[in-house]
């Protein structure tokens, strides 16, 4: 018998950090409460700890750490506004599951939050996670520096909301109801509002917590578009060609859903063309910081590469 394959030193990385991040939400929903507040219900507690613990690689707040780490921020001192990113992730997942929206009833190999709690349940824990984000990211701890919070704020609003993720949402559901599929601009538009905005968000909050120069931010972003469109080309490959027990939830619904995707506009092989196309792009984006950003190289590749 063949020995089991080594994990790569970013795998390893990904793990590590995605471990410390899992600790640092699971301190966040905690019962008691905080200042101001005057109790935290235990029915959503429990339904915002089953959408925010226990699963997923969070990429999104390793993107924020490790960026944040290459211009030289402290890893720790990164973690929170990761975990306000990756709370408002999970908000979406929570809403994008509901009967009203994809109507999934698996979530990482778990049933979603209104199979488990139920619909109104789901609903809040949506909204208290998308709310306690804004909690963490404007509080004193994340950042000393309360302008650098008021701009971690501002671009987290702006990549979350109308304009960008929940937007990007409502194009989704607006795609299902068109007669014929959309254009491909159409799709690259959408996408990179539902998903590629909070991506590019996770690593330019990096560069925010570290005080980036502005050709370094302009780089990063430039970085976080590309890696965010891949990412997004690389699941709906996985819808097309993968199963639910790889996947962690239901395998090809948007075919059938008329969902607005390139391969369905561009078929599998142009699809996957499209996705190493943005990957090089990220890499070329990350050139001038040289070897410092071979881990962010590492997650541009492993985003096409990754089986779930």
């Amino acid at each position: 018998m063949s020995a089991a394959p080594q994990p790569s030193a970013f795998s390893e990385r990904l793990a590590s950090i995605g471990a410390r991040v899992e600790s640092a939400l699971d301190r966040l929903l905690t019962p008691a409460p905080l200042a101001d507040e005057i109790v935290r219900p235990k029915r959503l507690l429990d339904a915002m700890r089953h959408a925010a613990l226990g699963g997923g690689k969070r990429l999104r707040p390793f993107l924020t750490i490790e960026t944040a780490a290459m211009l030289g921020w402290p890893e720790a001192k990164a973690e929170r506004a990761a975990c306000a990113i990756e709370f408002v992730h999970c908000y979406s997942l929570v809403h994008d599951d509901l009967p009203a929206m994809d109507d999934d009833d698996l979530r990482r190999g778990r049933p979603t939050v209104h199979k488990a709690f139920d619909e109104a349940t789901a609903i809040l824990a949506g909204d208290a996670l998308l709310t306690l984000a804004f909690d963490v990211m404007a509080d004193e701890p994340t950042h000393p520096d309360a302008s650098v919070r008021a701009r971690l704020v501002l671009g987290l609003a702006r990549a979350s909301g109308l304009g960008g993720m929940a937007g990007g949402q409502m194009l989704d559901l607006d795609a299902e109801r068109e007669a014929g599929a959309l254009p491909r601009a159409g799709i690259e538009r959408l996408q990179a509002m539902k998903t590629g905005a909070l991506l590019r968000y996770a690593v330019e909050a990096g560069a925010i917590l570290a005080g980036a120069a502005p050709g370094e931010r302009a780089a990063l972003v430039d970085y976080g578009l590309a890696l965010g469109a891949a990412f997004q080309i690389a699941d709906d490959i996985l819808d097309a060609e993968g199963d639910a027990q790889a996947l962690g939830k239901k395998a090809g619904k948007d075919a059938g859903r008329n969902k607005g995707t390139l391969v369905g506009a561009l078929g599998l092989d142009g699809a996957k063309r499209a996705r190493d196309e943005l990957v090089v792009r990220a890499l070329d984006a990350l050139k001038p910081f040289g070897a410092r950003a071979n881990t962010l190289s590492e997650a541009a590749r492993f985003t096409a590469a990754r089986a779930h």
